[in-house]
């Protein structure tokens, strides 16, 4: 057994008490396998890891256990030869890189530290290792990358810059946190095949930890899932998500939105996680728990449930059969009207946006003994056009450093525009004067991705929700807290939350304040920029309901922006791809999601990792960066792998209808795509879509 936790018991000492983080947990990791643990924010997933490496808090203490590594106590080490033993032996992937990665150094330095302190490298031995090991984990441009500070880099960018640093001194156990939070389908893809490669040729052993359950589902051989700090079912991966034993475990799996069937409502389990300083007798999911009956308040173990699986339930094998009952009602409102295309609230014409990457000195370059200035350039949004409709969803998908948040940003006028029309409610905004822009900014806002970094940690709730009820004198100054009450109210917290600052709420409930700041000024359109990418899945099955209830009720339009193929599809009216800067197809929800697409189109839904067991084939697109500037033909054709001859390269692309709405920038014939829909394979997320039906003649 490479890794062995037996009864660990961890608490952190803070003012009023000890906060239970882990009560005697027990897991094992053989060699050459993948163990899992899921559970939601706060059921102690990263702190499991955290032990093992050695790395808790001051705060922190283990008053029983054990953490057993190929035989040895690592409890009972030294100090420094626990140091010796991170990285070299034992590596860990944190979950935030932005926290993590030192804003001072650059990238290739950091990516190659392991090997300095554990390999004996040189500097520059090991600045070509990290270029080495920036391509191996998908990035095309390794060396400028290697030369690039964290900020200056994506945030997909900056994970895989993570776990290549983790791979440098080539571990034999890996702990990877949260490790695909950040990623696109195609790279989080890219990064679990080199995983599974690493596995098979060095007989590497995992521990995963993911809220992402289709993640889960294709890279690990067991799962543990944990809740407020017990393990409350183990066992395979496949006979724990086909045949779920524990209610908790049942919920998880009916939160997650499903490509094959657009859900009404998407099952989110109520309520939190108890207290961890005051922690119930008896089973600590019960208050939570629709099945939960008197005998549940009683202590309950973790039980054997047949060939290596246990769960802690004294109901299970009743309720073995009975799947999860969703108790979360929508609030009433009136039957959604249809958007009404004829009058967008957003229209955006053909525009464009370059960003110059190197300037001043960093351009410089010599032709000959001539000195020359080159400025690197990526043209990050190339002429782009698309309409919102009052009260409609447009999904907006593609890998990271597709356009998408800059897109985005520049619609909101965050970013300038180079060239194009931008227009917010009939009126053209393409040039207004910053300090003109105060009405668009009314009823046009942002949900940010991060709200660790989109909140003042200085200000509460109330005082964050208040700030543009002030700037925008929307009601009185009397009647601001009873609106931010009424505001906490509709995102569905508590009114005393207004006390609370954003370091008192967990990761779900910053992002409904930063849901209830966006809407304050009663707007008719909002950005919403990655909004559950670093959520669990129950709070993010709320989050999602949420904004459709928002939707409902405001009647309010969204650019919804994810790598999140499931959450768009669940949520959005239409679907566009993005690519390169350019929309390479767009139309209704299930006109994009079957077939026939665009060939980037089907390459993105073939990398969507599903809880399901599906054997469909993934295309495997290569890792060549986006062109940098305008290209004659189709930006895609490098790594099309339906590529038809030397036109990609040479004519740009036209827009061809393939039915009501229904667009794509392809040069593929009529013939080629109706192969394409017959072609699709059994159990891919593509034959599960359904189908559009015949083609317009």
């Amino acid at each position: 057994m490479t890794l062995s936790i037996e009864g660990l018991t961890v608490g952190y000492r803070v003012p009023g008490g000890i906060v239970t983080a882990l009560s005697d947990v027990s897991l094992s990791v053989p060699k050459g396998r993948t163990l899992a643990v899921v559970g939601e924010s706060g059921s102690g997933k990263s702190t499991v890891a955290l032990a093992v490496m050695g790395l808790l808090a001051s705060e922190a203490h283990i008053p029983a256990g054990r953490i057993l590594y190929e035989g040895t106590d690592l409890l009972g080490l030294e100090p420094e030869a626990r140091r010796r033993l991170r990285g070299a032996r034992i590596a860990l992937v944190f979950q935030d890189p932005f926290s993590v990665l030192n804003p001072a150094l650059r990238i290739g330095e950091q990516v190659g530290e392991g090997l300095v302190h554990h390999k004996g490298f040189g500097k520059e031995a090991a600045l070509a290792r990290a270029i080495e090991l920036l391509r191996e984990v998908g990035i095309a441009d390794a060396a400028a990358v290697a030369n690039a500070y964290p900020h200056e880099l994506s945030g997909g960018m900056r994970q895989r810059a993570l776990i290549a640093g983790a791979l440098a001194a080539e571990p034999d156990f890996l702990i990877l946190d949260e490790p695909t939070t950040a990623l696109d389908v195609t790279i989080e893809a890219q990064i679990l095949d080199l995983l599974e490669e690493l596995q098979k040729r060095r007989g590497l052993s995992m521990l995963f930890i993911s809220h992402n359950l289709g993640v889960v589902r294709r890279i690990a051989d067991d799962v543990a899932v944990l809740y407020a700090g017990e393990v409350v079912e183990y066992g395979r991966t496949s006979d724990v998500f086909e045949r779920p034993l524990h209610q908790y475990t049942k919920g998880l799996l009916a939160a997650i939105p499903r490509l094959d069937a657009r859900q009404t409502r998407l099952a989110a389990i109520p309520g939190r996680l108890p207290d961890l300083r005051r922690l119930p007798a008896g089973c600590r999911f019960e208050p939570r728990c629709p099945f939960a009956q008197a005998q549940c308040r009683a202590a309950q173990v973790l039980d054997e449930a047949g060939s290596s699986r246990a769960v802690r339930c004294i109901r299970a094998e009743e309720l073995a059969a009975t799947g999860w009952l969703a108790v979360d009602a929508p609030p009433p409102v009136s039957p959604r009207r249809e958007p009404a295309a004829a009058h967008p609230v957003v229209a955006a014409d053909r525009i464009a946006k370059t960003f110059t990457l190197t300037g001043g000195l960093a351009a410089l370059a010599f032709d000959g003994w001539r000195p020359v200035m080159r400025p690197v350039r990526v043209r990050a949004i190339d002429g782009v056009s698309l309409a919102i409709a009052r009260g409609e969803v447009l999904g907006l998908v593609g890998e990271s450093g597709s356009g998408k948040t800059t897109l985005g940003r520049t619609i909101l006028r965050l970013i300038d525009v180079d060239d194009g029309t931008i227009r917010i409610a009939g009126e053209d905004v393409t040039r207004t004067p910053q300090a003109a822009l105060v009405p668009m900014r009314r009823i046009a806002q942002i949900v940010f991705q991060n709200p660790d970094s989109s909140l003042n940690p200085r200000k509460t709730a109330g005082e964050i929700i208040a700030r543009p009820l002030q700037r925008f004198g929307i009601v009185p100054a009397g009647e601001i807290a009873a609106r931010v009450r009424a505001l906490l109210d509709l995102v569905r917290l508590p009114a005393h939350y207004a006390d609370r600052y954003p370091h008192q709420m967990s990761g779900g409930e910053k992002q409904r304040i930063g849901i209830a700041r966006a809407i304050a000024t009663d707007p008719q359109f909002v950005v919403c920029d990655e909004p559950v990418s670093a959520l669990d899945v129950s709070v993010q099955a709320a989050i999602v309901n949420l904004l459709a209830d928002l939707r409902d009720r405001l009647d309010v339009a969204y650019l919804l922006i994810s790598h999140d193929i499931s959450v768009v599809a669940h949520l959005a009216d239409r679907i566009a791809v993005m690519y390169g800067g350019r929309i390479v197809e767009t139309g209704a929800r299930d006109s994009v999601l079957a077939p026939p697409y665009h060939p980037y189109t089907e390459a993105l839904l073939s990398a969507v990792p599903t809880v399901a067991r599906s054997e469909h084939e993934r295309i495997r697109l290569p890792l060549d960066a986006r062109p940098r500037g305008r290209t004659a033909g189709c930006n895609f054709a490098g790594r099309c792998p339906r590529r038809i001859g030397t036109i990609c390269d040479t004519v740009e692309p036209p827009l061809r209808a393939l039915g009501p709405g229904h667009v794509i920038a392809c040069h593929l014939p009529l013939g080629a795509e109706a192969a394409m829909r017959q072609q699709a394979p059994e159990g891919s997320p593509m034959s599960q879509a359904g189908s559009r039906g015949p083609e317009p003649a």
